[in-house]
């Protein structure tokens, strides 16, 4: 998302260009010449053998000569392009969750290397055909809590504990927005309330609710252990509902 994370307030984007800038905006131009390269080198290689100079020399086409070793917004974007993907595809979550990328809109050669050798991935084309494989990933219960916590600290400020209201709720569409039926009731209810920025807890027990709560709100425990934000929330839906409050 950000251009830079010294600047917070160039990250205060709507949620269209807060998840666009994360990997880009461009549609593919020609990525094939490189893929071509690799299919013509012969029998000497196996086709799915892991090359890592080939990886490194792939990473080198999106840095710059005066940071060689880090993937700066404008290669991030570059290479979204490339892969001929577009920025709302939560693969690319799921790649810099295999990365162990710290900085949303920069990729560093070690975590490149770190999440492309575990792919078995050292070109354009190897890395397209694991696309589908990333989507399978959030198939597992666990591997989609870990990339959920992970989304927290990727996508906010370094300088802050808290994530900014609007980037979460780009992120929370990004991770809950096809399965979560309650997701825009609490847009709407962020959108009118005293948050501006939500927590690590109370962002993990976001996802905890969306698993736990039904959408009629009837199982929710009142005396349970969840923040109080969430408390607030039902609160507000019930109340929006034409129902009672909570006591």
């Amino acid at each position: 998302m950000p251009r830079n994370s010294n600047n917070s307030t160039k990250r205060k984007m709507d949620l269209g260009e807060d998840v666009s800038s994360m990997f880009g905006k461009r549609s593919k131009t020609n990525s094939n010449s490189t893929v071509n390269r690799s299919r013509t080198k012969g029998m000497e290689e196996a086709p799915t053998s892991f090359n890592q100079k080939k990886c490194i020399a792939w990473f080198r086409q999106y840095s710059t000569p005066n940071n060689a070793d880090t993937i700066g917004p404008e290669g991030v974007e570059a290479f979204c392009r490339d892969l001929n993907v577009e920025p709302e595809n939560i693969a690319l979550l799921v790649l810099s969750w295999k990365m162990g990328a710290k900085q949303m809109g920069f990729f560093t050669l070690q975590e490149w290397l770190l999440g492309l050798t575990d792919l078995q991935c050292d070109s354009l084309a190897k890395l397209q055909g694991k696309l589908n494989y990333l989507h399978s990933l959030l198939l597992d219960s666990s591997n989609f809590k870990s990339i959920y916590r992970y989304a927290f600290d990727f996508s906010r400020d370094k300088d802050q504990r808290s994530l900014d209201v609007e980037t979460a709720k780009a992120m929370l569409g990004l991770l809950l927005g096809r399965q979560w039926s309650l997701l825009n009731s609490f847009f709407q209810f962020l959108d009118q309330s005293r948050y501006r920025v939500l927590n690590k807890d109370q962002w993990c027990n976001v996802l905890e609710f969306s698993r736990a709560v039904d959408v009629d709100l009837k199982n929710y425990d009142v005396d349970g252990a969840w923040p109080v934000m969430l408390d607030e929330f039902v609160e507000w839906l019930k109340v929006t509902r034409g129902e009672s409050n909570i006591q």
